[in-house]
Formats: structure tokens, sequence, C-alpha cells
């Protein structure tokens, strides 16, 4: 059942109240006029000394432009600054969900560094965690993966992306914004059965007759963020240990790092992989499998068996000696022999 709507006005102003009091610096609100942000910027108005709003039109369907203009009116009657960040970028027939979701929050990123914001929030709430975590279920995702959306993250320098509502469901907030008279809009493509998300989203329901709520799914995903931070903290601990500048790249101890479970192994192998790659990288779980192969088929057996190995890796060449060290280099460019005639 819903929170009465005083105890989640209450919820709501308590969830904002410490990012609020945190904030020295502006505060930018990812607005797109849904009942879930709708009711962010509502909750944020006593703020609006600090708070600023920008709306994200993507250009994809027709109206767009005027549904932006719409929250201006709407922020403008609560007394905050309203901006519209237009998404201009040539289109693609495959991924355009994806391709909308980085070009939002590259665009976000930009204003929020324009108008000196520190922090830049959006309303997520439990039922999109939930998709989320399904989704990179199907997909076969590492723990990490499993963590779903953070509360916080980095956006950009100097900029920390938060989502103050990712244990709210989203039924709350749609009452939320009917309590307040808060006009909201619907987005077609949250019932467009081509996308993924949409589909996994006719099935929560039945999901939820077996237990799988998605208050449950939340949990799994706090449980897993929580697992996954302990894993972080031990392989930048190990990182640091057997990790030294080398010709231009890494050279890693081969022998310690062995000693460690599997899990941080591979952690570290991606983290000295992250700091010599180029940004041109597959998806992660494309990576990541790629990673795991490497890993546990080549390189620890020939560490454990005093073998050198040499392969490569999203551009990184990796080197293993006999006496145990590891070394990792950008990877020298392909020769391309012309075809004789």
């Amino acid at each position: 059942m819903s929170d009465a709507p005083a105890s989640l006005d209450e919820r709501l102003a308590r969830g904002l109240a410490p990012l609020l009091d945190r904030a020295t610096t502006s505060i930018l609100l990812a607005v797109s006029g849904g009942p879930d942000s709708t009711a962010l910027m509502h909750a944020a108005r006593s703020a609006r000394d600090r708070v600023q709003v920008a709306t994200v039109d993507h250009g994809l369907r027709a109206g767009s432009a005027a549904e932006a203009e719409g929250v201006g009116r709407l922020a403008a009657e609560l007394g905050l600054v309203h901006t519209i960040l237009t998404w201009e970028a040539p289109r693609r027939d495959s991924g355009i969900q994806a391709a909308a979701r980085d070009a939002r929050y590259r665009l976000l990123a930009d204003h929020a560094a324009r108008i000196g914001a520190g922090l830049a929030l959006t309303a997520h709430t439990l039922d999109d965690q939930a998709e989320t975590v399904l989704m990179r279920l199907i997909a076969g995702s590492s723990p990490s993966g499993l963590a779903g959306m953070r509360g916080e993250r980095p956006l950009g320098p100097g900029i920390r992306l938060v989502r103050p509502f990712l244990d709210i469901p989203k039924a709350d907030l749609v009452a939320y914004c009917g309590r307040h008279g808060l006009p909201f809009l619907r987005d077609p493509s949250n019932v467009d059965e081509r996308f993924a998300r949409t589909r996994l989203r006719r099935l929560l329901p039945l999901l939820a007759e077996e237990g799988l709520t998605a208050a449950r799914i939340g949990r799994l995903a706090a449980r897993a963020a929580r697992d996954d931070a302990a894993l972080e903290q031990r392989s930048q601990t190990v990182f640091s240990e057997i990790a030294a500048s080398s010709e231009g790249g890494l050279r890693l101890d081969g022998h310690r790092l062995r000693r460690e479970p599997e899990a941080i192994v591979l952690r570290v192998l991606d983290a000295a992989l992250d700091g010599i790659a180029s940004d041109h990288e597959p998806p992660v779980p494309k990576r990541l499998e790629r990673l795991e192969t490497l890993v546990l088929e080549a390189l620890l057996p020939a560490l454990a068996e005093g073998r050198a190995l040499r392969r490569t890796l999203r551009g990184v060449l990796i080197e293993t000696d006999r006496k145990g060290a590891i070394r990792l280099a950008a990877a020298p460019p392909r020769r391309v022999f012309a075809k004789r005639r």
C-alpha cells in the first residue's frame, strides 16, 4: 500500500533535505515532465534560490518541444529557473534509447558545469531500479551490474549525479502529483513494445504475484551494491600494492595477484586496462566476458605454470614472463597490407 499523502510529503522532504543542506553550489534538477520528475521539482521548490531545472528535448517525437515548454511554465509557477536542452546529434536506427540516455546525461553535465551546479538530481524510482536490475540480469551482468543504478555517482568534473527517490514506488509519486494538482506527461515510449524495458515493465506485476516485487529487487540491488563496494575497495588496495609504472605502461606482480580470489584478479586487471585502453570499448557485458576468458583460461594458468603469455585486449598488449611479471602497454597499431592487383 502507498504511503498516506501527508507522510509521503514528509518522506520526499526528508530525502531532499540532506542534499539541499549539503550543496554549497547550485543544484540542477532533471525534469522530463513525467510524474516522477514533476514531484521532484515540486518537492524542491522551497530551495528555489539554489535550484534550477533543465528539460532535455530529444526531438524523438512530435510535440516534444511543446512538452518541454510546458515543464518550463510549471517551473515558472514554482519560481524556478528552467532551461531546455536540445539533442541535435545524428540519430541511429538501433539503440535509440541508449543513445538518448547517453546524450541526456552529457547535456545535463554540460549545463550543470555552465551554471556552477555541484549536484544534478534525477527522479528515478524503485520501479526504474527494478527494471534496470532485471535487464542486467537478462544480459548476464556481473554483481556490479546487478547493483543497478547507484544512488549517487560522478556525472562530470566536480559534479555528482544523485537519485534521491530510488526507494520510492512510482505509484506514490503519481499520487503526490494528484494530491497537489500537478499536471504531468505520459511518455508514449513507456508503452512501446519495441523496447525491452517496456516489455519488462509489463512483466513486473506477474513477477510480483510470485513474490518478486520491485521492493525485493531493490533490496537485491542494495545488497549487490554493498558487496560491490567491498570488492572494489579490496581491489584498489591490491592494485596499489602490486602495480608500478613501466615503460609507458604498467607492471603488475603476477605471483602476488594470483593469490587473490578470482573476483579481485578480474577487477585489478580491469582497472589496469582502464588506465591504458582507448575510449572505444565494447559494451560492458561483452567486455567482462572477454576479460574473464583471458584471465581464467590463459593468464592465471600461465602464471601458475611459469609460462610466458602474450595477448591483446581492448587495444592493450598484455604480457607475462616466466618470473611472474605482468606488463600492460598500448598495443602497436595493426599493420595493413595493400592488396595486390
